[in-house]
């Protein structure tokens, strides 16, 4: 079956009990095949108009190939831009959503286990989380395949230009931090059922892997698609602690992404200078919408118990000795020494 009919299929059957957003890839599809006629003819008139500059030896700029078209970045590029940009926006809001249920303590943990208890929604639960990563990589998918269509219709790297484009206004998404603590999360829920013997419907297409002691998130699922995210701090170089991803995608241990933006750990991230840049890809003003991924917390603390107690120990040293700087130079600024 043709991914396109796949994608058709997949995104009827879920938009049956909600409406989501979703890339418009028949729609996209025509406009690019309208440009292949345009293109078509232009190339025929060009031929003509080749062998009778050949005779008269003069270069003819319609011979060239299309690094531009008039017909595409009117309509194609727009499109695709606006529909992106809708679909991370509601795998966004719905992630942070469901997360933050699971997530949540105290009282109102209590009243969610309660409404769990008395309406069975538990499994339902879990299935909407497995829907939604299904929805982030089948539409990541959708994304490259068009894209990859346009760049061959036109014989150009427009569409990779575009991907380029897309990451660095934060609605690529496989950049999302939702996908990885959704990742994590079907890990987790995997490992506690499976601990007190309960059977429950989790797919098997995520897991945490390690390579030569270094751990990844990988994700198979879609038309062969492996999605990995390293899980190395790029600064400390040692397995994340106290995740949070930056707006940009990369991940980094609390203190050193503080580190990276100048700040305090008591001032925190949202403090940091908006010219501040990312330490890996070098983008600006990465750090005000930086996540803290408390599922992967979980699951990098149960999957490497030994590391984590060493660094929670060396990492309580290290923030009571930047906490009391801190409060030592807010001292001395007060009384003016």
């Amino acid at each position: 079956m043709k991914f396109c009919k796949k994608y058709e299929e997949y995104m009827e059957k879920q938009c049956q009990n909600k409406k989501l957003p979703r890339v418009g890839i028949k729609k996209l599809k025509k406009i690019l095949k309208r440009c292949r006629r345009c293109h078509q003819s232009t190339h025929s008139f060009a031929s003509v108009s080749a062998d009778t500059n050949s005779t008269n030896n003069v270069h003819d700029s319609s011979t060239c190939s299309h690094h531009q078209c008039t017909v595409c970045d009117g309509s194609f590029f727009p499109s695709l831009l606006k529909e992106m940009s809708e679909v991370v926006g509601s795998f966004n809001k719905r992630a942070q959503r469901l997360l933050g249920l699971h997530l949540s303590s105290g009282f109102r943990k209590y009243l969610i286990l309660l409404k769990e208890r008395i309406q069975g929604n538990h499994i339902a639960l879990v299935q909407e989380g497995k829907d939604l990563v299904t929805y982030a990589i089948i539409n990541a998918i959708a994304v490259r395949k068009i894209l990859k269509k346009y760049d061959k219709i036109h014989y150009s790297k427009q569409g990779q230009a575009f991907k380029s484009q897309a990451q660095s206004m934060h609605i690529e998404i496989l950049q999302s931090p939702w996908l990885c603590e959704l990742m994590a999360f079907h890990i987790n829920l995997r490992e506690n059922k499976e601990k007190n013997g309960k059977a429950l419907a989790l797919f098997d297409g995520c897991f945490l892997a390690f390579s030569e002691g270094k751990p990844s998130l990988t994700c198979e699922l879609f038309d062969s698609i492996k999605l990995d995210i390293d899980l190395t701090c790029s600064i400390c170089l040692d397995t994340v602690f106290d995740p949070v991803s930056l707006t940009c995608g990369h991940i980094f241990c609390y203190i050193c992404a503080c580190k990276g933006a100048s700040v305090t750990i008591v001032d925190g991230l949202q403090a940091a200078n908006p010219k501040e840049k990312c330490p890996l890809c070098r983008e600006e003003g990465v750090y005000e919408g930086a996540v803290h991924l408390e599922e992967l917390n979980i699951l990098l603390s149960r999957s490497c118990p030994d590391y984590w107690k060493e660094r929670l120990q060396t990492e309580r040293v290290e923030r009571l000795r930047l906490a009391k700087e801190h409060w030592e130079s807010q001292c001395r600024a007060f009384i003016g020494v």
